[in-house]
Order: C-alpha cells, then structure tokens, then sequence
C-alpha cells in the first residue's frame, strides 16, 4: 500500500489549519486608504481649475458601500478632520460633510437593504455633487456662474472615477482579509 507524503496535502505556504486575519490588516487597511486619499491635494497637480476628485471622500464611501458595517457612523468625524487639515478647506467643513455622507449612506441601507453596482454608483453621485458644490460654497471664494462651471470637471472625473475606485477598494478589501499564519 502507497503512504501519501504528510506535506502533499497542504498548500504551498503550510497547513490552513490555524491561520487568522491579522488584526493590523483588517481593521487598520480602511482607515489608512482613506487618509492616504485625504492627501491628494499635496500632489504636484498643477491647474487653473480644480480637477482632482475628493479621493478621501469617495474612498470612504467606497468602503462604506462595500462592508457597510467596517466603518462606524462616528467615522466621519475623524476622517473629516483628517481631510480638513490636509484639503485647504475651512476647518470643519469636512468633519460635517463626511458626517453627513456616512449619515445618507445609513438612511439609504435603511430604505433599500438590497444593493447593487447602480444604486452604489448612484447613492456615491448623490453625495460627491452636494459635496463639491458645498465646498465650493464654503471655500470663501466669490461664486458666480463662470466659477460654478470651473468645477464641473472635477465632478464628472468624481463621477465617472467612483466605480473604478469602488473596485480599488475591492481589491484592498481582498488584502484585508487575507490569512496569515498565527504564530503559536
């Protein structure tokens, strides 16, 4: 009778008996995506109009859409002060606005418990509009109708970049929980 090697039965990286997520990776990764995207505007883009998206803003979202409970309602209060140090906005508009946002995000999941790319894109839409013409309005810069124009392309780079940053998101979610070996 053939024996079997003990070690042909195991994947590559050991036994998948007694391996756990690592709690750094699961619990810290959304956090620091989010801030990371809160540091877009420190970068060497250089333009007469505003064309970067909210990262920090759509990266939270993104998370909030897709694990709905990882990211607490209280979340937008540090993430939103975070973005106000670092987005040049006046301090407290993103501390409100990031509140606001994870606030319709909960009223939607609590109407429509079912959700779907559409409805994911859509509930992101209706929040990145009011948020870019309300920063817009609290920039403390004079808005006429020119101006108001300036930042429709910032809102449809938003727009249309949200899906592609919800699958980023997806990806990093993929990282988060992957298992590592617990050492005993």
């Amino acid at each position: 009778m053939e024996t079997l090697n003990p070690k042909s039965r195991r994947d590559p990286f050991g036994s998948r008996i007694n391996r756990d997520q690592s709690p750094l990776l699961a619990y810290g990764l959304p956090w620091a995506s989010i801030l990371l995207g809160s540091l877009t505007p420190w970068l060497p883009v250089i333009s007469a109009a505003p064309v970067l998206p909210p990262l920090g803003l759509m990266l939270m979202l993104a998370w909030r859409l897709l694990r709905p409970g990882l990211l607490p309602l209280w979340a937008g209060f540090p993430l939103g002060l975070f973005d106000d140090l670092y987005s040049g906005q006046p301090f407290g508009s993103g501390i409100l606005l990031f509140s606001l946002a994870l606030f319709v995000i909960e009223l939607v999941e609590i109407r429509f418990p079912w959700r779907n790319f559409w409805l994911d894109w859509l509930t992101a839409t209706a929040i990145i509009v009011p948020y870019l013409a309300i920063s817009a309005l609290v920039s403390g810069a004079k808005l006429t109708m020119v101006q108001l124009t300036v930042i429709a392309p910032q809102l449809l780079i938003s727009i249309m970049l949200f899906p592609i940053v919800a699958r980023l998101v997806a990806l990093l979610d993929r990282l988060r929980l992957m298992r590592v070996r617990r050492i005993a």
